[in-house]
């Protein structure tokens, strides 16, 4: 498989991706977070004022062309921010629900909020509503379908420790929060899937992925890292960032970042080479209970169409 799998040509900064089949055009989609790592200006000003990239493969994730932008998601004037989008497709619309920061901060610690928009083909987005959760300082939104009906979202809170915590909703509209979910660390991006007869949850730890196993998508238990010892490929060699996993079958694949040039860990932004970042995908296995990632395994990527 090659890598970097993806790098945007345009900042040079592609993160926090989701890849979804589009049903419309028959191409899998890699929408991201689309860092401005070549920009000019002052403190954190670059990981802000951030649109929402796509990639677009027709060959089944090999080969991944950019694309642009997504238009249409402004809700007032003005350059604003937009933060790790999670996109599902549930009868006949795409869901996403996307962090939002007013503005182009310089600085942490400002205001975010989780926007839902729909849309028939993942181009034309309609504004839906800004989602009350459990405090204004929220990010990381994923979606998974719950065994008993309705969906669960798990998402980053800020403003109580960044922890995980969870909203549940009966039509992806109205959400209530269930409340606090992991607890014993800081976390971000969480990404919840099915694979090897087990639900997991991974969660960005910045030291790697940390891996939580559930039966019932209730009760998690710690089932250890991945992604936090160096790869061998190209831009591989640091931990691996807020990742998707896709599941096809049997076959489990993680789409994650990395920054080449922070080559001791997460280390302080000192310019362009360690604030540039590359998008790679390594596959995931369960053995004897416990989730697996070689990322220095060789193996061929095809995504199939999805219904």
């Amino acid at each position: 498989m090659r890598s970097p799998l993806f790098r945007d040509p345009i900042f040079d900064g592609a993160a926090d991706p989701v890849v979804i089949w589009n049903r419309q055009t028959k191409e899998w989609w890699m929408i991201y977070t689309n860092r401005r790592a070549t920009a000019e200006g002052t403190g954190v000003a670059w990981v802000h004022g951030t649109d929402l990239g796509v990639a677009v493969s027709r060959d089944g994730g090999k080969e991944w062309v950019y694309r642009g932008v997504l238009q249409g998601l402004d809700i007032e004037w003005g350059r604003n921010t937009f933060w790790a989008p999670e996109i599902i497709w549930h009868d006949g619309l795409y869901h996403m629900y996307v962090s939002y920061i007013q503005g182009v901060p310089d600085h942490w610690g400002h205001p975010r909020d989780m926007l839902h928009y729909t849309s028939p083909n993942m181009l034309e987005w309609t504004f839906v509503s800004k989602i009350s959760l459990s405090s204004g300082n929220v990010i990381d939104a994923c979606i998974y379908p719950l065994p008993t009906g309705g969906f669960r979202m798990w998402y980053k809170d800020e403003a109580k420790h960044s922890h995980m915590y969870a909203a549940d909703s009966s039509d992806l509209y109205s959400w209530q929060v269930v409340g606090p979910v992991i607890t014993e660390r800081s976390q971000e991006g969480p990404n919840v899937f099915r694979l090897g007869g087990y639900y997991w949850m991974i969660v960005d730890e910045w030291h790697g992925q940390g891996v939580h196993r559930s039966d019932d998508l209730e009760t998690w238990e710690r089932n250890g890292l991945i992604l936090n010892q160096p790869g061998k490929r190209e831009d591989d060699g640091t931990i691996g960032l807020h990742a998707d996993v896709v599941v096809q079958g049997e076959e489990g694949y993680i789409f994650y970042f990395t920054h080449p040039g922070r080559i001791h860990g997460h280390e302080e932004d000192s310019g362009y080479e360690t604030r540039r970042s590359s998008i790679q995908v390594a596959k995931l296995e369960v053995v004897n209970g416990v989730l697996i990632c070689d990322r220095d395994q060789e193996f061929v990527l095809h995504l199939g169409a999805e219904d």
